[in-house]
């Protein structure tokens, strides 16, 4: 109709122009370069970049939710929610008031943004996504109306691809929704989240374009109550860092179109990374691959993917040549790192290197044979000794301490601190803002002094073990878990067999 309109309009205009004597060419040229620019998207792209910003619509690649490993418990919960875009019938006859937002939270990397698209593809939805940052200016109003504009195109898209429904993603949504009133050079900030208010609360369910809008956030705590009451996000969904079995069903993903050989061990690789993300263990998929064809091999092997865990956590192996006095205090103090290691919880190494990575010298890679949820005192002061073996074995084995246990020691007063603040030390339940620093500070250093008394023990009391360490790294870089426990229970490490070289 609109088109009809416009070339009755042009051609009454060319008519006229004609009749007037005028020449029409250089008219005629710029509608055709219009007409060019509209027909190839150029002109939306000119428009979008005129408001400042471009939204991401749809996606190249579908994601379903079979896509989507190691969050089952999100993706139930996600699921759930949904059933109201999916069957709104059903749930208008229930008498349900349907839901206007999801907010996703969570560590970054775990999957926030691929189960937004998921969710487009499992209520067949149109699909936009913006960031929290493209929405903030310095220039009052501008974000307000980006938001309008955002709801307007949503709707807009839908009815182009003939769909009910549409998802609007907002990723890092703290940036434009914080708590009001923190920002007092102007209410730039505070104007984009009431206007983002306004839209949520003016959707309902009698819509010609169903919309649901979905957040993903990494600090849920910076948002505004406001948002998060019912009536505007009335579901948040954790995902959170996969436990082993998801980490076992995101290495499957990751690896189902990659050849793998038989010595392989999906389950051992899941249990050896502990804390990693779905983007962690994508890159270690990816890493293991890449070195898998830097050598030649036709499969990935499994030291490709023990290697690039390695990589992924501390970084490319480094050229760096040290000097004999400093290799020999490297494997010295990640000797003594194991040695404890291994006495205070055994079972738990499953390497250690002094081959350089990164900015580390060496390290001891420990696999709990379980996810640790919570952590008792005896196994956060276990901890704190194995943080404290390296500096120990230095000062006992060579004389004196080195630079290097910096790390060491940070993370001993960070696990220190927090049995304080938990309420585990000899102060018992205390609150951080009445506990006044001096006695904050003396509670930590009597902890770690009772800690390191206790390693300068098994370290004194293993002191040929650690030697025997110490001499097996300088001639193999690395070892293995087997043959660090074959050295402590005096048997032949190579008996064991996987002393390797790196």
């Amino acid at each position: 109709m609109i088109k009809s309109i416009a070339v009755g309009v042009i051609t009454a205009l060319l008519t006229f122009l004609l009749w007037n004597g005028i020449d029409v060419w250089p008219v005629i040229l710029i509608l055709g370069l219009v007409a060019a620019l509209t027909y190839t998207g150029v002109w939306n792209k000119v428009v979008q970049a005129r408001h400042g910003r471009q939204v991401t619509v749809g996606s190249a690649v579908r994601v379903t939710f079979n896509d989507i490993g190691g969050q089952a418990t999100a993706k139930n919960e996600l699921k759930e929610a949904l059933e109201f875009v999916r069957n709104p019938e059903r749930i208008q006859d229930l008498g349900i008031r349907p839901l206007k937002g999801i907010l996703l939270t969570g560590p970054p990397g775990t999957g926030k943004t691929m189960l937004a698209k998921a969710a487009a593809e499992y209520t067949d939805s149109a699909f936009l996504s913006a960031s929290g940052s493209e929405f903030v200016e310095m220039y009052a109003g501008v974000g307000a109306q980006r938001v309008r504009q955002l709801f307007v195109e949503a709707r807009q898209l839908a009815k182009r691809q003939g769909q009910a429904n549409a998802i609007i993603f907002i990723d890092e949504i703290e940036v434009m929704a914080g708590k009001r009133g923190q920002h007092h050079s102007h209410l730039e900030y505070d104007q984009t989240l009431n206007q983002l208010l306004v839209e949520m609360d003016g959707m309902g369910a009698s819509e010609t374009v169903r919309i649901l809008v979905m957040a993903a956030t990494n600090r849920g705590d910076l948002l505004d109550p406001a948002l998060l009451r019912p009536g505007r996000f009335d579901r948040q969904v954790r995902v959170d860092l996969p436990d082993r079995e998801g980490r076992l069903a995101i290495l499957a993903l990751h690896t189902r179109n990659k050849p793998l050989a038989s010595d392989v061990d999906l389950v051992r690789v899941a249990q050896e990374t502990f804390g990693f993300s779905g983007a962690h263990l994508e890159s270690v998929c990816n890493e293991a691959a890449i070195m898998a064809l830097r050598d030649n091999s036709p499969a990935v092997l499994d030291r490709h993917l023990m290697d690039a865990v390695d990589k992924v956590l501390l970084g490319e192996r480094m050229d760096r040549n040290l000097r004999a006095g400093e290799l020999n205090r490297v494997a010295v103090h990640e000797g003594g790192h194991a040695l404890v290691a291994e006495v205070v919880n055994p079972g738990s190494v499953s390497s250690v290197t002094i081959s350089p990575r990164g900015m580390a010298l060496g390290f001891v890679r420990q696999a709990p044979e379980d996810d640790r949820l919570i952590q008792t005192v005896s196994e956060l002061k276990a901890d704190i000794q194995v943080c404290l073996a390296g500096s120990t074995a230095e000062r006992i084995m060579l004389g004196e301490q080195s630079t290097g246990a910096a790390n060491d020691f940070e993370k001993a007063w960070d696990i220190s601190r927090r049995l304080v603040l938990s309420g585990l030390s000899s102060l018992g339940v205390v609150h951080e803002e009445a506990l006044s620093p001096e006695s904050l500070y003396q509670a930590i250093q009597d902890i770690i002094t009772q800690q390191q008394a206790e390693v300068d023990r098994i370290i004194t009391d293993r002191d040929s073990h650690l030697r025997q360490l110490a001499q097996q790294l300088l001639e193999s870089e690395t070892l293995s878990g087997d043959a660090v426990r074959g050295v402590l229970r005096g048997s032949d490490p190579l008996a064991l067999g996987e002393a390797t070289s790196a």
